[in-house]
């Protein structure tokens, strides 16, 4: 009887285990495109026919410079390092999982904000919020450090290079952002380039030692609004959905 008893727990355990590592996969797994079209849990930020909900960083009017060409969201390059950004100002996200896919011009440079604030004090989003960084990695004029590559947590966390899938300029990728509080996942063209605890003391080391020293709202807030970056090139984003986890 002790025995069967044993194998008995061994097998839960093991079971347990499975089921656990189950979980975890399902959780990190790239989205199939087909998936999201039938989860209602996804809200469209942007579904290739209409602008509703977006406008200009402490704005209240999406910029000319925007646009809607062939079911894609354009930024026609008017931006530079100050203005041109936009924010999906219908409703503000804590913790998420978005998904989009975006192509870029030659020599572009771009990226995706989250929990991003509005105010007087701050001329840009990335002057408190996270950006996931897209750039033309293939042909950018100036050498790019590990911190600005795409994928990139910018200018905190570097992509796992061996897991870094580049593409050409001009050619669609897939982006997907999940953010807990516990983890800080980077998805680009279904590899997970980058994982970290944000706020954590490693977060903080390179918050105080690195490009956002002298910002000390950035990375702060744990809700905000998600934004797009006009960066002086033009972009394609589609089939902007989140998730609230």
């Amino acid at each position: 009887m002790k025995n069967s008893i044993e194998i008995c727990l061994i097998g839960i355990f093991l079971l347990t285990g499975c089921l656990e590592k189950v979980k975890e996969k399902e959780v990190v797994a790239e989205p199939q495109t087909q998936n999201l079209e039938k989860n209602k849990d996804w809200l469209y930020l942007f579904d290739g026919t209409t602008t509703e909900g977006w406008r200009g960083y402490n704005s209240t009017e999406l910029p000319a410079s925007w646009i809607i060409e062939d079911g894609a969201l354009k930024s026609l390059g008017k931006g530079g390092d100050i203005g041109g950004d936009i924010v999906y100002s219908s409703q503000e996200f804590e913790n998420f999982e978005l998904y989009l896919e975006w192509k870029i011009s030659e020599g572009g440079n771009s990226g995706v904000f989250y929990h991003v604030q509005e105010g007087e004090q701050y001329e840009s989003p990335y002057q408190n919020a996270p950006e996931y960084q897209l750039i033309d990695q293939l042909g950018f004029p100036q050498k790019l450090e590990d911190w600005q590559s795409v994928g990139a947590d910018y200018g905190m966390y570097i992509t796992d290079k061996a897991n870094l899938v580049v593409k050409q300029a001009g050619e669609w990728n897939t982006t997907r952002i999940v953010f807990q509080p516990n983890k800080v996942r980077h998805w680009l063209n279904g590899k997970k380039v980058i994982e970290f605890i944000p706020w954590s003391d490693d977060w903080n080391m390179k918050k105080e030692k690195g490009k956002w020293k002298d910002y000390p709202d950035y990375g702060l807030a744990k809700k905000g609004f998600i934004g797009l970056q006009d960066h002086g090139s033009f972009i394609w984003f589609k089939n902007i959905r989140i998730k609230e986890l």
